[in-house]
């Protein structure tokens, strides 16, 4: 069990009962700075009705008047520090364990598949947490976000998973770095299974365009984890 205090369990939104929950597949909702669960919760008419899709909650408040949450401090374009990145990653795996069952280095026959979609600071998260637990995650959805620079000590072992990862961005995003989009060009092929597509024109949002590349993606993870034919 983590020893990292987990996120607030009372905020997050639940795509299903938790009666209704057993044996489905779980994707989790990050969402980006200044936001909050409710934002990325709208997309859930738009996937796939198989899993089972919670909205989590970023554990900070950003300084006023930038209203909502995140999951990690920005003094400046720059100034994103990678350690932060990582305590809200060990957050965020934390909470995994208690809703989905704390898991070991292999995946075991009873766990609870978990994927990852994430946007902006909620993709850079998503894609920390895979590093700090390479079995942990299933895949990952990576939306207008990017990979922390500097090395982590399992990163060589998620190399050898090489989990399915889904990146979209714009061509007119200006938010995120360069030197940040350049090393995730860089990283995420030598690290994962990674697909995805830059979109003409799309600022530091999600278009309909991405959000049905992003389904298509999502069930082929559902075909991935279904159960093999009798």
């Amino acid at each position: 069990m983590s020893s990292h205090q987990p996120l607030d369990s009372d905020t997050v939104l639940w795509s299903a009962a938790a009666e209704d929950r057993a044996g489905r597949p779980l994707l989790v909702l990050l969402h980006g700075y200044g936001s909050d669960e409710r934002d990325l919760f709208a997309l859930v008419p738009h996937l796939p009705e198989e899993f089972v899709i919670a909205a989590v909650r970023a554990p900070l408040a950003p300084p006023f008047p930038t209203p909502g949450y995140s999951w990690y401090a920005i003094d400046d374009l720059d100034g994103r520090d990678p350690a932060h990145v990582t305590a809200s990653a060990h957050r965020l795996l934390a909470w995994t364990d208690a809703v989905a069952g704390p898991v070991g280095s292999e995946p075991g026959p009873t766990r609870t598949a978990v994927g990852l979609l994430g946007f902006s600071q909620g993709g850079a998260v998503a894609l920390q947490a895979m590093r700090l637990d390479p079995h942990r995650f299933a895949f990952a959805v990576n939306l207008s976000g990017y990979a922390t620079p500097g090395a982590l000590p399992r990163d060589a072992e998620l190399a050898e998973v090489r989990p399915p990862v889904f990146w979209g961005r714009g061509t007119q995003d200006d938010v995120i770095p360069s030197f940040l989009v350049e090393h995730t060009i860089e990283w995420l092929p030598r690290h994962t299974d990674l697909s995805g597509r830059v979109y003409p024109g799309l600022t530091h949002s999600v278009s309909e365009q991405e959000l049905a590349d992003v389904r298509v993606f999502l069930e082929k993870r559902l075909a991935d984890l279904a159960p093999p034919s009798a």
